[in-house]
């Protein structure tokens, strides 16, 4: 045991044990625990948030798992890459006639015998891997964990584990273990070992094997218990807060003929614990933009300090992009967009932008500025560079492989609110293979309807997407057909450099504005129907496309002065950014 009971940082699972034996005491049955809390977790919460206890919790990840101790209290900020079912476990069990857990835990903190009368509960395990494309000033802050700062008994074991980790490579190789649904047993004397998980049997799927991972991607296991499925999704953000279980120590017994061949049915060579961690979750909440970074000042959305702080990213953007205005303004409503409803095949709210009129020189200069500029206000962001070659050989979307009933994972598979540049200026006259036309495919789906089809061999299957996509190419891109193209026309080489103090006001600005609800008023809807009627017999090429994204843009800019509703003055800039839009097209 470590620590002492209730000390719900260093030793969780005392406390869990406590609350365990103090209910037993109080005359309820073992069994009636199955899928419901006897009051552990109850303590936890009123420990993390009410006492203040979760900026105490030291947040797990490639850097601070040499210092975390295991069996201790961490959290872990991830998304959910695969759902791999559900297993069975020793819930609980009588040591004489004693009833104790192992609830939360991968090793019986007793032996149990075989002839003990035992309890089998189930728990789900989510695959879970560091947000796609996070910014470092996204993570949250490091928490020195107050029981390092001096020696304890495990002295001996935590500098082991700092030795092992230090040497420890979390590449995974590619080749998987194949998986099956057959019983796993305790061993049979009873007496788990050291290493031995309480794992009877995967009830769903098998377990797969983890996509590859670095010591910048921290991969981690989280056991998730007595909570509906519905409440997790694939991709969906989370923080888990739970008993941090590793042993970098371990090593597979190689005495099986089925090792042979480099399957095997256990967990713990599929996923081992010296090479993925184990979350046993006690309490987890789904997190938006709004929780990164976790210092976000707090401010109250009024009217004149939001005007002040969107006008100073204005003239930042302006000065990003060589004073280009026009392109700024655009650039703006394109990161305040999301998918805020689907009609159909439609996703509404979602605003594409493609600049193009790029070259040789201008590339260079102000590609790197862009993509610097969007890194330091957006929390997930990514730049692929689209050249024939990548899309004749890259792994968009992610795959099933049921030899190992793995969900391989691709480049689209991403968070929502992710950000997604594609810089088309290297894109060379080429032909596209099989797997290039799938791709080119894929990338106009996800432009066009904000999908990604998931390739289930025997199926696919699409998956609703809310990304944030931006193509800078030479022409109008061909391959990507954004909601708007803008000829971009720089004029200077100006400093864009921000303080802190602005960026953070910035990233909650962004954050804040595009989560605010708005409506049109119905007198205001006359005037746009008007003013849409006249437009299309000026311009018999206007569809119901151009009217879609000109009521997006109506909805964006006046979302970014902080209204709720749609005014006539802000709907008459919307008429003249579209003028001067088309201006530059002709």
């Amino acid at each position: 045991m470590v620590g002492v009971a209730y000390d719900c940082l260093a030793n969780p699972l005392g406390a869990v044990r406590s609350t365990f034996e103090k209910a037993v005491s109080s005359g309820s049955d073992p069994a009636s625990f199955a899928g419901r809390d006897w009051g552990a977790v109850d303590l936890f919460r009123t420990f993390l948030f009410e006492d203040g206890g979760l900026c105490q919790v030291p947040v797990l990840n490639s850097s601070t798992i040499r210092w975390i101790q295991p069996n201790s209290l961490v959290r872990f900020r991830g998304m959910v890459q695969d759902m791999l079912g559900n297993e069975l476990y020793v819930g609980a069990y009588k040591d004489g006639s004693v009833w104790r857990t192992n609830k939360f835990v991968d090793v019986a903190q007793y032996p149990i015998d075989s002839c003990s009368e035992t309890r089998i509960w189930e728990r789900r395990m989510l695959y879970c891997v560091p947000v796609p494309g996070l910014n470092s000033w996204a993570e949250p802050p490091a928490v020195v964990y107050r029981s390092m700062d001096s020696p304890t008994q495990h002295g001996e074991k935590r500098q082991r584990l700092d030795e092992s980790t230090d040497n420890m490579d979390f590449d995974v190789s590619d080749e998987g273990f194949q998986g099956s649904s057959s019983t796993k047993k305790l061993k049979e004397d009873g007496h788990p070992s050291q290493s031995q998980e309480l794992n009877i049997e995967g009830t769903s799927s098998s377990l797969s094997m983890l996509p590859e991972a670095n010591r910048d991607s921290l991969p981690c296991l989280v056991k998730i218990y007595d909570c509906p499925e519905s409440d997790m999704k694939l991709n969906e953000i989370f923080e888990f807060v739970g008993v941090f279980t590793f042993d970098p120590e371990f090593k597979v017994e190689n005495n099986d003929e089925e090792f042979a061949n480099g399957f095997s049915e256990d967990v713990l060579v599929q996923l081992p614990p010296n090479k993925v961690p184990r979350l046993h979750c006690l309490t987890h909440r789904k997190l938006t933009v709004l929780d990164f970074p976790s210092s976000s000042p707090t401010m109250e959305v009024k009217s004149n300090l939001v005007k002040e702080i969107r006008n100073a990213l204005l003239r930042h953007l302006t000065a990003v992009l060589g004073n280009d205005g026009v392109a700024a303004q655009f650039l703006l409503l394109h990161l305040l967009s999301r998918v805020y409803s689907r009609v159909g095949t439609v996703a509404v709210g979602k605003l594409s932008l493609n600049l193009n009129c790029f070259n040789k020189e201008s590339v260079p200069v102000f590609g790197p500025r862009l993509l610097l500029a969007i890194k330091n206000l957006l929390p997930f962001t990514q730049c692929i560079s689209l050249t024939v070659d990548y899309l004749n050989t890259a792994s968009l979307a992610p795959k099933k492989d049921y030899e190992t009933n793995r969900l391989i994972t691709g480049a689209l598979q991403l968070a929502e609110s992710s950000h997604l540049i594609f810089d088309e200026t290297q894109l060379e006259a080429g032909t596209l293979n099989s797997v290039g036309v799938e791709n080119a495919r894929l990338l106009k789906t996800l432009m066009e309807m904000q999908k990604v089809e998931y390739d289930f061999q025997y199926y696919k299957l699409d998956m609703e997407a809310d990304v944030q996509l931006l193509v800078l190419s030479e022409g109008k891109s061909n391959i990507l057909p954004a909601d708007i193209v803008l000829p971009f026309q720089p004029s200077s080489v100006d400093s864009f450099e921000a303080t802190a103090e602005a960026l953070e006001a910035w990233r909650w600005y962004l954050a804040t504005i595009r989560s605010l609800p708005h409506s049109i008023e119905a007198e205001i809807q006359k005037v746009i129907e008007n003013d849409l009627v006249e437009a299309k017999q000026a311009d018999r090429s206007m569809g119901t496309q151009d009217f879609s994204r000109l009521l997006t843009m109506a909805r964006l800019l006046s979302m970014s002065f902080g209204e709720t509703s749609l005014s006539l003055e802000h709907w008459q800039m919307v008429k003249e950014l579209e003028r001067l839009r088309r201006e530059r097209l002709k």
